[in-house]
């Protein structure tokens, strides 16, 4: 057997790699960024559901003012912000106005019983529930690139095109606290 054969054949393997590592790369990079797109797909209809809870909350709560303030101001928060870090701050803030505002409709049994408010209630759980997948889902994806990223030799093909690991999304420590409600 030729040599030279031996030796393109080498060649076009490494660059065989080359290329299958570096488009890997590429579509990881890509599912994150359609990660974080369906996230910011949920907050927003999360946001776009708070306004109609507001006023049938309202409607029965008219001297809970504060707590409907909070949870306006929240929404406002996250659809102003633009980066990534100031969405899942905003949410945090909108995650918190929320919880306070199912404890005050807990204390009016009209309320509770309200058809509106059920259905309102039961779309915002659904749209908590389609957030949550997608953050799981994010972070699936930060892991499997973080590892190609990392991993030997995938690390030498990164560097060499500006990949650099992605940070993880975690939650902050009062987000790991049981929630206490006091009336």
């Amino acid at each position: 057997m030729d040599p030279l054969w031996l030796v393109l054949g080498a060649v076009a393997l490494v660059i065989l790699y080359l290329i299958l590592t570096y488009n890997a790369l590429v579509g990881e990079s890509a599912q994150i960024d359609e990660a974080i797109g369906q996230i910011d797909v949920q907050l927003k209809r999360r946001a776009e559901l708070i306004p109609n809870l507001v006023e049938t909350v309202g409607g029965y709560a008219k001297h809970e003012k504060g707590v409907l303030e909070e949870v306006t101001k929240a929404r406002t928060a996250l659809m102003k912000a633009s980066s990534t870090s100031q969405k899942v701050a905003a949410d945090d803030m909108l995650t918190g106005a929320l919880k306070s505002l199912f404890a005050v409709a807990e204390n009016y049994p009209q309320l509770k019983a309200n058809e509106n408010f059920l259905q309102l209630q039961k779309e915002l759980s659904d749209t908590e529930d389609k957030v949550a997948y997608a953050r799981q889902y994010l972070t699936s994806q930060i892991m499997e690139y973080n590892l190609k990223v990392r991993q030997f030799p995938g690390s030498i093909i990164a560097n060499a095109f500006g990949y650099k690991a992605k940070q993880q999304f975690t939650a902050r420590e009062e987000e790991k606290k049981a929630v206490k409600v006091t009336f």
